[in-house]
């Protein structure tokens, strides 16, 4: 079996306050994970990323420098400076290739968000050494006119790569992300509270990979929902104010059997 993680880290930039606090909060997060698994994650894909620094103090100033992950990143032209990234496992994971994939709008003019970051590999574990590829996704959001379009435009951008992928013969393909529609409706555990209801905007897609998802909760994750009623994410900041949390979104666990 293979563990994959998602989170949406809510703004992980180095030159917030309390950003040693945050490191180590998903540094724990990220080992209840493993307890729970019995495993360390072989890939950690994150959102809300603001450059490749943050990802290396993250793994060499807390306890993941045990686990020996490398890091993949590309700077993207999302306006707020944020990007996808991946963390792989060296010891259970053989990346092939990787490369960011630019959105377009439908007359082609590139857009300013984040990039979808696709990455090749081979499971070492897989005798047959099958070629794999994972995707990280953070779609553009729900503000501004024509948010829809521009989500459908990456979707359709994602739903292309694969359909690339699979012509050249990689058929185990894993899209993780943030992809800002409740696409999975109210059936499932929600993933981030917004005006007091829970929706699961935080998913996966998969072609010719057998899994099975949680979203991952845990008591340092959530707070009090004092408006609403129940309980929310527990957030780092609202605006400049810091509320001593790790991020507005809960992360998602997927077993690849």
């Amino acid at each position: 079996m293979m563990t994959v993680v998602f989170w949406n880290l809510e703004n992980f930039f180095e030159d917030k306050p309390h950003f040693n606090d945050k490191c180590n909060g998903i540094a724990k997060t990220l080992m209840m994970i493993a307890d729970s698994q019995g495993r360390m994650p072989d890939l950690i894909s994150l959102a809300e990323v603001g450059n490749r620094n943050v990802l290396v103090k993250l793994l060499y100033r807390t306890v993941l420098y045990k686990y020996g992950y490398g890091i993949i990143h590309y700077d993207s032209p999302d306006k707020r400076g944020i990007d996808c990234a991946l963390l792989y496992r060296k010891d259970s994971i053989s990346v092939t290739s990787s490369r960011p994939c630019h959105l377009c709008d439908s007359v082609g003019t590139p857009m300013n968000t984040r990039d979808i970051l696709l990455v090749q590999f081979l499971f070492k574990s897989d005798s047959l050494q099958r070629p794999s590829a994972i995707l990280v996704n953070h779609h553009p959001s729900k503000v501004g006119e024509g948010s829809a379009s521009r989500r459908r435009a990456a979707m359709d951008r994602m739903n292309a790569i694969c359909d690339s992928l699979e012509n050249t013969g990689c058929h185990r393909i894993l899209c993780v992300g943030d992809f800002n529609d409740n696409l999975w409706g109210p059936f499932l555990q929600g993933t981030i509270k917004y005006n007091g209801r829970w929706e699961k905007i935080d998913g996966y897609f998969a072609r010719g990979l057998e899994l099975s998802e949680t979203v991952f909760t845990a008591p340092h994750l959530i707070t009090e929902d004092s408006k609403f009623g129940g309980t929310k994410p527990w957030r780092s900041f609202s605006g400049p104010r810091y509320l001593g949390g790790i991020s507005d979104h809960l992360p998602i666990v997927i077993s690849i059997r």
